[in-house]
């Protein structure tokens, strides 16, 4: 990870925790510092003072005698770096040995009471002065490191477990112990569920230091079947944080047996899952309009497709650019600055692919009020295709690169560079040879396949879904080739489904692709043979379809493509397990629904949807929305296991259809998904 760029991630909450001079409080026991090097260094950084407490929104009760031990984490087992313990008022100095104040991996600290109740804060890049530690820093912290907690003790990748402290610091200041600004406002706050959701896990969590009982039902409660159950309260709420949809109304009530932390949630949720909600492009003259795919580049930078102007049908000509954290990539450090103009880009659609150097391709769908060619890519009507290097610096003209490709859709490059592109407009499929728009080598397909998308298979062969229109209105075919110098060729073929779309590709070589007008998920095993179809889970109009590193499936929701002008789409998310018998939950067989039978939901607690720049979702003096998840064409897992859903579409399709289509941001699900495996 370029250090550059997580420090532009994390200076600001930093720089704003050296002001804090009073600490206020927290309850019962062990904090957890996880600490990132590279951001920023401090000269008075040779000490960490802070208070352990049980909080409150109002009230706080210092935690007396309280052993805070500091670690600093490792891919294994952490090291000890120093001791301390709190006194009468719960506070507490830890000196820190010379050298010691940075890490190229994580600190954290932990103070166990017994009982497996422990406390954990997430800290920053270095050591800040000053902390509080309590119930809302421990939820916090056991989700943001969920992926990483599995075994009591936090280890990871440092660079992964940087991203997830920064994750961490959209849940909770932990200079004051208090909600983040990012919780406590707009598109968050009450827009969505998670702030409330939060504060009821705290309040289980007070429960549970009051109770050792009520501590003794969490760990039982959260214990994975055919696993040992969790031995500390942050471990458990890691495990719910992986599978959150196990025993919630029983946890639940856990949450209403005190409440120092108000307001909390009303009614049970569907599943225990927390969000972080982001809708700034990084410049409110181009708000988000209707996100369509992701790509993850190698500092965790998030590229993202934009479909369209919000508010209007027509073509956005923004890519969008999201640091680790989901603030607007800045700049800083000459690193990309969001959102991106120029280089072709035209209402991008489904297509985008990072190549082995970084260059990033982008596939222009093109459209606008009517079927006048104006509003296409090129005078041709073609569709174009755009390249931009890592700076967000365009590598492809003012109108793209064009006479070739018509309106891609999904896009991959393989490890020789090789852009293979799925070109809906023309019923083929090209492939740039090492990323060179002049050598081009392209395959027909059969007449309205209108080819969606295309990934790489680990021996460097191609799967392409063809869909035979949005609609399904032709036979939904999935195509294996592979390039035989400057040909492509077909090796494998077969027919199934309703309106295909996005796939995905397994660690044993399955693909797993979404049908949309039945509601299917279909895997087809490495020699092209059907393995199986399968629901359930929540899975409406499912869209696109994203791997775990535990092999399981995760399912990006459009819902279906018509619906009466009183009806709107509940949105959702769905997960099914996946080919691995040792990863998916135990007793369930491949393909069996993972989320309920709602899918994971981000409810309104009450507030309506306000775009970035505090107009409503639909406009000034339009009808509110309640919907901060809209349907969703793509999902995408990063490092730290924080799995990103694309707002494309508003969630009445007849209504949005013609006018105002464009969803306004991306919903992140904190820590819940297995982070993706590294392909060799």
């Amino acid at each position: 990870m370029d250090s550059r760029r997580l420090a532009g991630t994390r200076a600001e909450p930093v720089l704003g925790m050296l002001g804090v001079k009073a600490i206020r409080s927290a309850r019962w026991g062990a904090a957890i510092l996880v600490v990132v090097a590279g951001a920023f260094s401090s000269a008075n950084a040779a000490s960490l003072a802070g208070t352990v407490q049980s909080g409150g929104t109002s009230a706080s009760v210092p935690l007396a005698r309280v052993k805070v031990t500091l670690y600093e984490a490792t891919a294994r087992h952490p090291s000890i770096v120093a001791r301390a313990t709190t006194d009468a008022a719960g506070r507490f100095a830890i000196n820190v040995p010379r050298g010691r104040d940075t890490t190229k991996s994580a600190f954290f600290a932990q103070a166990d009471l017994g009982g497996g109740v422990v406390l954990v804060a997430i800290l920053g890049p270095t050591l800040p002065p000053s902390i509080v530690v309590n119930e809302l820093t421990t939820v916090a912290a056991a989700y943001s490191m969920a992926q990483f907690y599995r075994t009591g003790e936090i280890s990871g990748d440092p660079a992964a477990l940087g991203i997830a402290a920064l994750m961490n610091d959209n849940l909770v200041a932990v200079a004051t112990g208090a909600s983040s600004a990012v919780l406590l406002a707009s598109p968050n706050a009450d827009e969505t569920n998670s702030l409330r959701t939060t504060r009821a896990l705290a309040n289980l969590l007070a429960a549970s230091a009051a109770d050792p009982a009520v501590a003794k039902s969490l760990l039982a409660l959260t214990r994975r079947p055919g696993d040992t159950a969790p031995s500390s309260t942050p471990q458990a709420l890691a495990n719910l944080a992986r599978e959150p949809a196990r025993n919630v109304t029983a946890i639940d009530a856990l949450t209403r047996i005190v409440q120092p932390y108000l307001p909390s949630l009303v009614a049970a949720p569907d599943a225990w899952t927390v969000t972080v909600k982001v809708n700034d492009s990084g410049d409110d003259n181009y708000l988000i309009g209707g996100m369509g795919n992701i790509a993850f580049d190698a500092d965790g930078y998030a590229w993202i497709l934009d479909n369209v102007v919000q508010g209007t049908p027509y073509s956005s000509r923004i890519l969008v650019v999201l640091q680790p954290n989901g603030k607007p990539a800045d700049g800083a450090g000459g690193t990309v600055r969001s959102p991106i103009t120029g280089g072709g880009l035209l209402g991008a659609g489904f297509g985008i692919t990072i190549d082995p150097k970084g260059s990033i391709w982008i596939g222009n769908f093109g459209w606008g009020p009517n079927q006048s060619c104006t509003y296409y890519p090129s005078p041709t009507c073609s569709g174009s295709v755009s390249q931009f290097e890592p700076s967000g610096k365009a590598v492809s003209g003012p109108v793209g690169y064009q006479g070739g490709p018509d309106r891609v859709q999904g896009m991959a490059s393989d490890k020789d560079g090789n852009i293979w592109m799925a070109s809906y407009g023309d019923d083929a499929v090209y492939v740039f040879l090492k990323g060179n728009p002049k050598k081009v080598v392209r395959f027909q397909e059969y007449p309205g396949s209108q080819p969606f998308d295309v990934q790489i298979a680990a021996d460097g062969s191609a799967w392409v879904s063809c869909g035979g229109g949005i609609d399904g209105l032709y036979p939904s075919t999935l195509s294996r080739l592979r390039l035989a110098g400057d040909k492509l060729q077909r090796v494998a073929f077969i027919q199934f489904g309703d309106a295909i779309k996005g796939l995905s590709i397994d660690s044993r070589g399955n693909a797993w692709v979404a049908s949309q007008k039945d509601d299917k998920i279909y895997a087809v095993a490495p020699n092209g043979t059907m393995i199986g179809s399968f629901g359930g889970g929540g899975i409406n109009g499912p869209w696109s379809t994203t791997i775990d590193g535990e092999d399981n499936v995760w399912v990006a929701d459009f819902g279906p493509l018509t619906m009466s002008q009183d009806q709107t789409y509940k949105a959702r998310l769905s997960k099914l397990a996946g080919a691995d018998p040792a990863t998916r939950p135990s007793g369930l067989r491949m393909g069996d629904p993972i989320s309920p039978s709602t899918g994971y939901t981000v409810p309104s607690a009450g507030s309506e949807v306000l775009l970035n720049n505090g107009v409503p979702l639909y406009g000034p003096g339009a009808p509110p929305s309640f919907d901060p998840m809209q349907r969703t064409t793509a999902t995408g897992i990063d490092s730290a296991g924080n799995l990103w859903t694309l707002n494309n579409w508003k969630n009445n399709f007849d209504i949005d259809n013609t006018t105002n289509p464009g969803g306004d941001g991306v919903v992140i699900f904190v820590g819940i998904a297995a982070p993706p495996r590294t392909r060799r």
